[in-house]
């Protein structure tokens, strides 16, 4: 399987038993394939349509080009790895700081393009010497808090954006989406997200009915008396439009105060990718280094046309969590239907009126379920969060990560949230072991453990690279 092109019909190709997953290499129907495809495009629409329109960037062609990313990333990993390329959030701040500094869009996107760069080639690095160099330096108790902080961190764009803007659709939509996932059976309990979706949109048209307009906040924090449903965009919207393109411009300044996000971006992949594994059962350390190549070289195809960069979405590993189906059919459908959905601007505005009350039910489940990922990755490694070694810089990122927190260095550059809690767990955990007593550090390193003769002792446990080697 190249692409994964002729994929093995699962069972009957309708409803997996319980306790089985479709797997990357195989796929439902088609007709559910399709729809599972469907749910991709709108679990990773919003993050993707709101990133480059908070960084001044053409939504459309942001959506068109994650399709055409998505399809390159699928190639490029030989389709063993389920993952869609949306509109990154990591350069939103640095995107305001290079416009605050007099640059404009091309100045931002070129930033972005030579991140893009950077990142292909550390992958390009890690394919050529393997794996265990990247697990070395992020041993599971490291990768499980960075996919914690991945999800975790999403909780204020719920709790400060979506949710306040009609708690009670958040609520019903919550509600919905939580019966659909857990007591609805066969293929609708695997589009839950999709169901929620329609649901809350619905349910907000009738409230519009019932009640008149909502006295809340807009989507700009703004509160106003105004329609939870606002179609007027729709209208004027054309059926068929070609984004526009443009070239990037180079200027050091905006590079350099990109390029600090490639560290969170190599441990964002290195995190998807574990999560990925972790849930389908495949060994994919061998295709670490293709997976973090692959997201560079989208990025700079993306942000070459102007559009943002790209990486694998959090909220679509969430949808995989959910349903339990891994097909990169799936993926390849969504890559399909985002781009003709990005060249059609009245789709896009269409689900730009996704209320934010809809969105907040939604992404409350979702953003929770990739967190507790990060947890999974523990529990399922045996990492001793009762050694302090683990749990001292742990606890730091992950706080950091969670709320936020930020450390200025300039006017023009800080880091923040995952990029900032991400370097505080690794770089405390790996500054911490060398000065920890030996009963602190078992074993060397995850990987290091893999070298001939180990720790010695035969019982392949250690309480800091995660416990149990498998492999990877």
């Amino acid at each position: 399987m190249v692409l994964g092109l002729g994929w093995r019909l699962h069972g009957d190709g309708r409803t997996p038993g319980p306790g089985e997953v479709v797997r990357p290499g195989e796929r439902l129907s088609w007709p559910r394939t399709v729809g599972l495809g469907a749910q991709h495009v709108v679990a990773m629409f919003g993050a993707t349509f709101v990133a480059p329109v908070l960084m001044g960037l053409d939504p459309n062609l942001a959506v068109m080009l994650s399709g055409v990313a998505t399809i390159l990333f699928l190639l490029i990993t030989r389709g063993r790895i389920p993952s869609y390329l949306g509109s990154s959030l990591s350069f939103v701040g640095v995107a305001a700081s290079i416009k605050a500094a007099g640059g404009g869009i091309g100045t931002v996107t070129g930033a972005m393009l030579v991140v893009g760069v950077v990142l292909a080639a550390a992958g390009v690095a890690v394919q050529a010497l393997g794996a265990r160099v990247v697990h070395a330096v992020l041993p599971p108790v490291v990768t499980g808090a960075v996919v914690m902080i991945i999800g975790f961190n999403l909780a204020p764009v719920v709790a400060r954006t979506y949710w306040p803007q009609d708690q009670w659709v958040a609520l019903l939509t919550m509600a919905f989406t939580l019966c659909a996932m857990v007591v609805v059976r066969g293929f609708l309990s695997r589009i839950a997200v999709f169901l929620g979706l329609v649901f809350g949109y619905v349910l907000s048209w009738l409230f519009d009915r019932i009640f008149g307009q909502i006295h809340a906040p807009n989507a700009a924090g703004q509160v106003t008396d105004h329609w939870r449903v606002d179609l007027s965009g729709v209208a004027h919207a054309d059926w068929f439009g070609l984004p526009a393109v443009h070239a990037p411009d180079f200027k050091l300044s905006a590079v350099l105060l990109a390029l600090p996000v490639v560290v969170a971006l190599i441990a964002e992949n290195a995190g998807h990718v574990k999560a990925v594994a972790e849930m389908t059962g495949d060994d994919l350390d061998p295709d670490l280094g293709r997976a973090i190549a692959a997201d560079g070289a989208t990025t700079v195809l993306s942000t070459s046309l102007g559009g943002p960069a790209t990486t694998t979405y959090a909220e679509n590993i969430g949808v995989m969590a959910a349903t339990r189906v891994y097909s990169t059919a799936a993926y390849l459908c969504a890559a399909l239907f985002a781009i003709l959905f990005g060249l059609c601007p009245k789709f896009g505005a269409v689900v730009a009126a996704t209320p934010g009350g809809v969105l907040g039910g939604i992404t409350v489940v979702l953003y929770g379920m990739i967190g507790l990922l990060g947890a999974k990755i523990w529990h399922e490694n045996d990492v001793d969060l009762g050694n302090p070694l683990n749990l001292v810089p742990v606890a730091a990122g992950v706080i950091i990560g969670i709320g936020n927190v930020s450390l200025t260095f300039s006017q023009d550059f800080k880091l923040d949230g995952i990029p900032l809690g991400t370097l505080v767990t690794i770089l405390g955990y790996h500054a911490l072991r060398p000065l920890a007593p030996p009963h602190l550090k078992g074993e060397p390193p995850l990987m290091d453990a893999a070298e001939p003769g180990g720790d010695g002792d035969g019982n392949g446990h250690g309480d800091t690279g995660g416990g149990p080697r498998t492999g990877r």
